[in-house]
């Protein structure tokens, strides 16, 4: 274990880390000799702007966060050998610093291979042209430069003084990335490499413990963590007693693909698993994946991944409170951290309470004392515990810091919910509005690059464009117009013309990519122009041998003639992009039109200023296509709007434009639209919270058989309903208000058969016209029982403006 320095200092009202003596034990992560229960979040400083960093960490500590994790995204550093960027949204060492300013700590995930659902997983694609070099194995030419960018980073961090041994926030460093998932492919090569990682890493001398996530073999002294969304039911624990149970990734939704419906995990479900993972799992440190998603910008983001990443995070992509999950972990933390004496000195007693029910019960020789009541069935169940009852809600944990009272359940929602509105500021309706630019389909005779066979895409374009033209022509003197044309693709997406004219497109998905295109075609007498467009939507981004995996057209077809022998011309990209027609500057080296009812491969563009006000910006690309976006030249990401969800709406419909992107006037907005998109719909919208929903109920005695309520029964008190606008908003109408029974939640509600008439009145007066109220939920408060005997909920549902 390291014995490092510790420093603490306060700095205009924040509490500034300034260094910790970190080590660990079989309990947890050891900081100034103390155990510690740690919460953490991941935060990608590339996946938001330098702007937002300060707001965003704030919220993840006033969320009851210790400390912030992020990735080191190695093909931004590094887009070509030996050139390195840290500037703006790839300026890490600012990002880190901001996080020890508000007083947090900071877990570095160094990788270099990091997947995160980013192209390559975060390796530049010129390793891919490395002699000899075979990725994530005993390879000596990866090893050489993935030991080259590790040092790099390292002593980045060692020169300002960022790792904790030298006074800064870094208390945790990774090295690989769930290299489990793939270390049995390279078979013996993949624990050789697992050991020398680790030997590589530990030798960098940080001064602080290192990891490895979802690697059951790591070797000491690295720790071996979990990730996943239920890692106290699926995960083994640390592979030596000596060494902590850490949850690296606790995932708080899912990475959704274009196509995908999005995955909703709920607050009560990641309070759950996160409690039994510290009760049951000696669990000490938590790390919540994502806790601000963000967007993926540019052409970054892994193979046919949204633009918007993990948008259910408990800050959204927008860097907004998405509640009720934020919230209600937020009271999590502070109840855990209320148990941290008993959880992490104690020692465990577990009691059964009945099927399916039981009490983990931590005792300290100090007389601490704190209980976890777990039911893990599927209805509600009432025990006696220590003599009391208590009601569990079904699959919940109620924690009790003095072994008596419950201060928390996870399944108990007190926090307010929260719904995000779109408002359009901008529409451009106008046909004056836009101008146009129209892709040439390419021609075999004016092609730069030829080939007598169908070359590899990627290694074609060296992801300098996600599109790869093939053409060829055909001699046609048959008397039969009409052939079946069928091409056997690797890539995401193919548009295939004929004589210049669309014939037909087809694409795969995140969980099949490649796919087979048949459409019947007409000829025309004599020579034949057949173009395809092989589209990529982003690199891989995981499993072994990446540097193998291959996209593009794979077989051509005419009828059973296979033309993928023949005589083939090549394009990289478009003309737009290699002109760079989405920037100011080079927006002037095409002539552009007028607007008319444009075909597919079209350029649009118009201008704009910017929205009033600092609420945050989206376009709403709902009318239009496949393509991708730019303001005043920096790509705001890909769109796919025609790419339906299973339920028909779009995976992504509205499009994150920071307003670090923003000019005050004469705003250059460029589109690039693949298919047939109508711009004169889309609009630019403000985003803010405009509904707020509070939904409190009674603690009522148990059902339990041999308990009779007396007077012994301590009531816990009663919740109240708080309700809080956004900044500079104000509560303008109560929707709904009901004390009594009404059915439902804030998603949907209805009135009850027990209903106080007055609560509209007592809610109105008390929150009309605040930013913030807090109605009591008692019984005296609105005047009269309506039902008694029966346990009372309030539930208010009201408008933000």
């Amino acid at each position: 274990m390291m014995i490092l320095l510790v420093a603490v200092v306060v700095c205009g009202g924040n509490v500034v880390v300034e260094g910790a003596n970190v080590s660990y034990d079989g309990r947890s992560l050891m900081i100034d000799g103390q155990r510690r229960i740690l919460f953490s979040g991941s935060i990608h400083y590339p996946r938001s702007t330098p702007d937002m960093w300060p707001s965003l960490i704030a919220k993840a500590k006033q969320g009851g966060l210790d400390a912030i994790q992020t990735y080191v995204f190695w093909d931004l550093h590094e887009p070509q050998p030996g050139q390195y960027d840290f500037n703006g949204r790839n300026d890490i060492v600012s990002f880190i610093k901001q996080v020890q300013q508000q007083g947090l700590y900071v877990t570095l995930r160094i990788g270099p291979f990091i997947e995160a659902e980013w192209g390559y997983g975060g390796l530049p694609f010129w390793l891919h042209d490395v002699p000899g070099i075979v990725f994530r194995t005993n390879n000596e030419p990866f090893k050489f430069l993935m030991q080259n960018f590790t040092t790099k980073i390292v002593n980045m961090m060692k020169d300002e003084n960022l790792f904790a041994s030298q006074g800064g926030p870094i208390i945790l460093s990774q090295i690989e990335n769930e290299y489990q998932n793939v270390e049995g492919s390279f078979h013996a090569d993949g624990p050789i490499y697992v050991n020398w990682s680790a030997q590589m890493a530990v030798a960098q001398n940080t001064g602080e413990p290192w990891m490895m996530c979802k690697q059951d073999d790591a070797p000491d002294p690295v720790i071996n963590t979990c990730n996943g969304m239920r890692c106290a039911e699926t995960w083994k624990g640390p592979n030596s007693p000596n060494k902590p149970s850490l949850w690296t990734e606790n995932w708080t939704s899912f990475v959704q693909g274009y196509g995908e419906d999005p995955y909703l995990r709920s607050a009560q479900d990641i309070a759950f698993q996160t409690t039994l993972f510290i009760v049951k799992m000696n669990g000490s440190y938590v790390n919540y994946y994502m806790y601000h998603g963000g967007t993926n910008f540019g052409r970054n983001p892994a193979s046919f991944i949204i633009t918007s990443y993990y948008d259910q995070a408990p800050l959204d992509e927008y860097g907004m409170l998405r509640q009720p999950k934020y919230g209600h972990l937020k009271d999590m933390h502070s109840a855990m951290k209320l148990c941290s004496q008993a959880l992490l000195y104690g020692d465990l007693t577990i009691e059964t309470l009945g099927q399916n029910l039981e009490a983990y019960v931590y005792n300290t020789n100090a007389g601490d004392c704190a209980a976890f009541l777990i039911n893990n069935n599927s209805r509600e169940s009432g025990v006696v515990f220590h003599g009391f009852p208590y009601t569990l809600p079904s699959k919940s944990i109620s924690i009790l810091p003095d072994c008596k009272t419950v201060i928390f359940n996870t399944a108990t929602v007190s926090t307010q919910v929260s719904t995000r509105s779109m408002e359009p500021v901008i529409k451009f309706d106008s046909l004056q509005q836009w101008e146009t630019f129209s892709e040439t389909v390419p021609q075999f005779d004016q092609a730069s690059l030829t080939s007598d066979t169908l070359l590899e895409q990627m290694n074609t374009t060296k992801d300098t464009s996600d599109y790869l033209w093939y053409s060829m022509s055909i001699q046609h003197d048959l008397s039969e117009d009409q052939h079946m044309l069928r091409v056997n693709s690797f890539g995401h997406a193919l548009h295939a013309y004929v004589n210049g004219v669309l014939v037909g497109s087809q694409h795969g998905t995140r969980k099949a990519p490649g796919f087979t295109f048949e459409n019947n075609i007409t000829f025309s007498t004599g020579i034949n122009n057949i173009s395809l467009l092989s589209v990529m939507v982003g690199l891989p981004d995981s499993g072994a041998y990446m540097e193998r995996r291959r996209s593009g057209l794979q077989e051509v077809f005419i009828e059973e003639l296979n033309l993928t022998s023949y005589s083939w011309g090549y394009q990289i990209g478009l003309l737009g992009e290699k002109l760079s027609i989405y920037t100011e500057d080079g927006s002037s080296n095409v002539s552009w039109n007028q607007y008319d009812n444009s075909g597919t491969l079209t350029w649009y563009k118009t201008t704009f200023d910017m929205p009033e006000g600092n609420e945050s910006i989206a376009l709403n690309l709902g009318s239009m296509g496949k393509g991708e976006a730019w303001i005043n030249g920096q790509s705001i990401g890909r769109y796919w709007v025609s790419f339906n969800t299973t339920g028909g709406s779009p995976s992504q419909t509205w499009y994150n434009v920071p307003r670090s992107f923003i000019k005050p006037t004469d705003n250059l907005l460029v589109l690039f639209e693949e298919e047939f998109g109508n711009p004169l719909k889309i609009s630019l919208d403000t985003i803010s919270i405009n509904r707020i929903c509070g939904h409190v109920s009674d603690v009522h005695p148990p059902k339990v058989d041999s308990w009779k309520v007396s007077d012994h029964y301590q009531w816990r008190p009663r919740p109240r309903v708080h309700l809080r606008c956004p900044q500079k908003r104000n509560i303008t109408s109560i929707v709904f208000a009901s004390h009594g029974d009404p059915s439902g939640d804030c998603n949907s509600y209805s009135l009850g058969e027990c209903h106080s008439s007055n609560t509209q009145q007592i809610v109105e007066k008390a929150c009309l016209g605040k930013r913030q109220c807090s109605i009591a939920h008692t019984t005296g408060n609105f005047g009269a029982d309506p039902c008694p005997g029966t346990p009372k909920t309030l539930l208010v549902d009201a408008r933000c403006e």
